[in-house]
Parts: structure tokens; sequence; C-alpha cells
């Protein structure tokens, strides 16, 4: 069996009784980056083997996993934080375990949107899930795709570029557009501002952003949240 784990993206508390069941029966978890993922196994007492499972080596690593799923090892994948595949590694295992006829289960959990797009005051019973918008090619396609969304959108940012993303929404979307920032979700010292993309770029450029970052904006037909910052 290979198990899909999602894991806090802030608090260490918000993590499922069954996720930690399953960290502790497993035969191996795969991490992301294991020193991060030590902190939370160490906090809840669970000593399952660990080995790397990143971006950079899945493809070399997959195959020798799937051999040990086939001879009947249970294993666990697990991230940074949140869940395996959502704007992080995992799709590729998955892929290959499924293909192989591999059971799999993935728990339910966190991840670092869904409080965002709740918290935004943004239209949430229909949205576009971006993620991380290209750096560089094919950056200004997926800016115009949004410009026609009929949803509220989601997209995850770094603290270094938020700026600059804003500014690009703002000139393909309009300044108007509203929106809301969240980061360090979960956090000690999680926050929200929403406003229009005009006035988030001017609160980030007088306030410089720590921390992972999620912006929601609003659709061309969505005229109705009162702007609020906090």
């Amino acid at each position: 069996m290979l198990y899909v784990v999602p894991t806090p993206v802030g608090n260490l508390e918000d993590i499922t009784l069954r996720a930690l069941r399953v960290l502790g029966e497993v035969d191996l978890i795969l991490a992301e980056d294991t020193r991060t993922s030590s902190v939370l196994l160490k906090h809840y007492d669970i000593h399952t083997p660990l080995k790397s499972h990143h971006k950079f080596n899945e493809h070399e690593t997959s195959a020798d996993i799937v051999e040990r799923l086939r001879a009947g090892a249970d294993i666990a994948l697990i991230s940074d934080a949140g869940t395996p595949g959502i704007s992080d590694p995992g799709f590729f295992l998955v892929r290959a375990a499924t293909e192989a006829g591999i059971e799999i289960q993935c728990l339910p959990g966190a991840t670092a949107f869904v409080p965002a797009l709740v918290d935004s005051g943004l239209p949430c019973d229909r949205f576009y899930f971006e993620g991380f918008l290209p750096q560089k090619k094919g950056r200004q396609t997926r800016l115009r795709l949004l410009a026609e969304q009929e949803q509220t959108m989601v997209l995850y940012e770094s603290p270094f570029r938020l700026v600059k993303t804003l500014e690009q929404l703002a000139e393909t979307l309009g300044s108007d557009r509203r929106a809301s920032v969240s980061r360090e979700i979960s956090k000690l010292h999680e926050q929200t501002v929403r406003g229009t993309l005009a006035e988030l770029i001017a609160h980030f450029k007088e306030k410089a952003p720590k921390g992972e970052i999620v912006i929601c904006v609003g659709s061309r037909s969505d005229s109705g949240f009162e702007k609020e910052k906090s």
C-alpha cells in the first residue's frame, strides 16, 4: 500500500489521528526534506525510517519504490507541508504506482489554499487553482488565461515575488480586481490582507511580506465583498 499523507502547513497539531497512526505503522516514509519531516516525527515520537524523495530525484527513485511496494512494503509519502502532489512532489510516484497496480490511499488533511480561499471573503463554491505561475516561459499566457476566469482564482507565491506577481495580475486583470493575500497560514503570525490588487500592491510595498503566500483573486464578474484588512 502507498499512503499519501498530508502534513501540517503550520501548527503541528493540524494533523489527523489517522495520519499519525499510518506514519507510525508503515515500513518507510518518503519525505521531501528529511530534516523538516524529522521535526514533525520527533514531536509525535514516531521512529519510522525516512528516505528522501523530492522533485530532483523522484524520476530515479520511483521505480525502486514501486518494486518495494510490489514486494509487500507499506510506504507513506509526505511533503514538507500540506498534501503531496498539490504544488509538491507526489504525482510522478502516484502515477507509477497506479500503473503498477499498487493500492493507494490518500488521506484527507491540510493544504494551504483551502483556509486561504475560505478566509478571502471571495466566492468559494467554485474556484480555479493555478498554483505557482511559471517564472518565465508561459507566464504571460497563464496570466491571460486567468483574466478570463469566471471563478475565484488561487495562486501560490513566494514572499520575494509577491509584489511583482500582484503588479502583473493588476496589469492583466485590472488594478480594481478584488483579491486577498494570506501568509503564514496556521502559524503564530498568520495574516490575511484583503482589498483591490492596487491596494494590496501598495500595502506590500510598504510592508515586505514574510512566509509562504496564497493569493486569491476574484473573477471578472464578482462584485461582492467588503474591503477589509487585518
